[in-house]
């Protein structure tokens, strides 16, 4: 692992534990084993860093969606385990989540947001576009708009559960379900499929 990756990846373990504030450069370099000066030359303050942990985040969601959504299964399929995917992030990384969001609204590193989802968002177009072709959603759907409209509406459904709500499983797996319905319901995928 390099210089740059040890420092993200001693960020996001230490982040996750402490949180941001608690979180001092110096505790960063002690973990990733470099000198404070080599932070340095990688990026100018910690807040600079929530580009670079955003893009391992999406790597680690997109890891797990991979491993997760199985291609052989029908669409419906795919998206309850897109969402549960998603959810499992969020839930384990919720802290990073928080941290990322919130760095990234206080920087001026917001507009790249849109570019460090870009291989999420293709994932979720391609399912879209197979789904169109085999009749198994509105064909009015335009995937790449829709793509972003629900890896959008998921991350804030799970935010919601994960960030702002109580951590009761019950709610969770309602919240769950409402997302997983929505989505059949937007996509016009009848009761019939599912």
């Amino acid at each position: 692992m390099g210089k740059r990756d040890a420092i993200i990846q001693s960020s996001i373990n230490l982040f996750k534990k402490n949180g941001i504030e608690q979180t001092k450069i110096s505790d960063i370099v002690k973990d990733a084993h470099i000198a404070q000066g080599t932070f340095y030359l990688y990026f100018p303050s910690k807040l600079s860093l929530m580009p670079a942990i955003a893009e391992e985040m999406v790597k680690i969601l997109m890891q797990r969606i991979r491993n997760d959504v199985q291609s052989d299964q029908t669409i419906e399929i795919k998206l309850e385990q897109l969402v549960d995917s998603i959810f499992a992030i969020n839930e384990e990384y919720s802290e990073v989540m928080a941290i990322i969001y919130s760095g990234l609204a206080s920087t001026e590193h917001l507009k790249e947001w849109e570019t460090v989802y870009a291989t999420c968002y293709e994932w979720v177009s391609d399912l879209l576009k197979d789904a169109k072709e085999n009749g198994t959603i509105r064909q009015s759907i335009k995937p790449d708009r829709t793509a972003k409209l629900i890896i959008g509406l998921i991350e804030s459904a799970a935010e919601q559960v994960f960030l702002y709500d109580y951590r009761d499983e019950h709610e969770i797996e309602i919240q769950r379900k409402e997302v997983v319905q929505f989505l059949f319901d937007a996509l016009g995928i009848s009761k019939a499929n599912s």
